[in-house]
């Protein structure tokens, strides 16, 4: 008998043989394991993400949530807040103000690859990604240098689960208060002293006239230097393995670096970081012949819409050409990720320095060790044999 397990170590080392099974023959599934309904079709999941006032991000997005976060932040609130929020942010992630970040981003790449020269094999999630990403986010955000590591481990935890209990463990609890005693630090100090950083405008903000609550403003940030250092490591891990991965591809992108732009989209869609996020039905309804009730939650799988043969010709193959508009690798709808512009200029910026000085690569181990996420999907290590 079918059943999928989204903390199961299975799926985190290869979800697609059970997406397609979930897409062929079960396309609205009740997991018991994860106590929700698993939407796996493209159709159905775009569906979902444009109809918020169905499909709820109130009560959470995380498929486990961390403590007293939903409903005070970006992902967990619904329009009309969910609208005002995001504008007050907005701006620091539009296009016209990314030319300011081009040389910090493509020094950070730089600066991340210099221990690195004249080695043969090493671990490009911890040794370059986690490096790179963390010096980045810093410069986004205006956070203090010298507390990089300690945000990054932290970072990393908190989108963790314990796959036995299927909950957030004591340790991914002890990440998240501590990341939150940090950063009520970093705002206390912002509403002291603002500078242009996108902290100490957020932590000023107003909504119709009011202040952000204290709650909203530290889950916010907390959630942004979360999503930031994670999202955008995991991002760069996966598309690392795919051209790994993939030699034909790689050769191509590193002869003619103006292919990256089109070979991320097609990472995105191929092996996408971002996996599956969770909604709660507002309303009874029917979906393939299934009774879902007011109250249950919902997993959208952006994996498998991702290698929906429905949307996508030849799904299972990862293909640069393809230009697959449309795909799911920052959600879509009311809750597309916010950070897409400056996470595919500092991906395309990180991977062109990194093939100048290492145009050939392949990964060293046959088994992958995973993240354990039920939402995220990225190898908590990724060993490159180089030259």
């Amino acid at each position: 008998m079918f059943s999928f397990d989204p903390y199961s170590p299975a799926v985190d080392a290869d979800p697609f043989p059970f997406y397609r099974t979930l897409r062929d023959e079960h396309p609205c599934f009740w997991s018991q394991e994860a106590n929700m309904w698993v939407l796996s079709r493209y159709a159905d999941i775009v569906t979902a993400l444009n109809d918020w006032q169905t499909y709820s991000s109130a009560r959470g997005n995380l498929m486990t949530e961390l403590p007293n976060r939903a409903g005070a932040t970006l992902g967990t609130t619904d329009p009309p807040r969910h609208d005002r929020l995001r504008g007050l942010v907005q701006h620091a992630f539009m296009k016209r103000n990314l030319a300011s970040l081009d040389g910090a981003i493509r020094e950070a790449a730089i600066d991340a690859l210099q221990p690195l020269l004249g080695q043969r094999q090493f671990d490009f999630v911890e040794d370059f990604a986690s490096k790179f990403t963390v010096k980045v986010l810093f410069r986004v955000l205006g956070l203090p240098p010298g507390d990089e590591v300690a945000v990054r481990d932290r970072a990393v935890l908190m989108v963790q689960s314990d796959p036995a209990t299927r909950q957030k463990g004591p340790a991914h609890i002890a990440a998240f208060n501590w990341m939150s005693e940090y950063a009520s630090g970093i705002i206390a100090e912002r509403v002291k002293q603002p500078g242009e950083d996108l902290i100490s405008q957020f932590s000023l903000a107003e909504i119709d006239g009011e202040r952000l609550s204290e709650r909203e403003v530290l889950l916010t940030t907390t959630t942004l230097i979360m999503a930031g250092i994670e999202s955008l490591g995991g991002f760069m891990s996966m598309f690392a393995l795919n051209l790994a991965d993939h030699a034909e591809a790689r050769r191509r992108v590193v002869a003619d670096p103006a292919l990256l732009p089109e070979a991320i989209e097609e990472s995105l869609r191929f092996n996408t970081s971002a996996q599956r996020f969770r909604r709660c039905l507002t309303r009874d309804i029917e979906l393939h012949g299934q009774q879902l009730k007011e109250g249950d939650f919902i997993c959208l799988a952006y994996g498998s819409g991702n290698r929906d043969e429905r949307q996508f010709a030849n799904p299972d193959v990862y293909d640069i050409d393809r230009k697959p508009r449309g795909h799911l690798g920052f959600g879509g709808g009311t809750h597309a990720c916010l950070g897409t512009a400056i996470a595919r200029m500092a991906v395309k910026m990180a991977f062109e320095e990194f093939h100048k000085v290492f145009p050939e690569y392949s990964r060293v181990q046959e088994q992958l060790p995973w993240m354990p996420s039920s939402t995220f999907r990225s190898p908590l290590r990724l060993d490159l044999a180089v030259g």
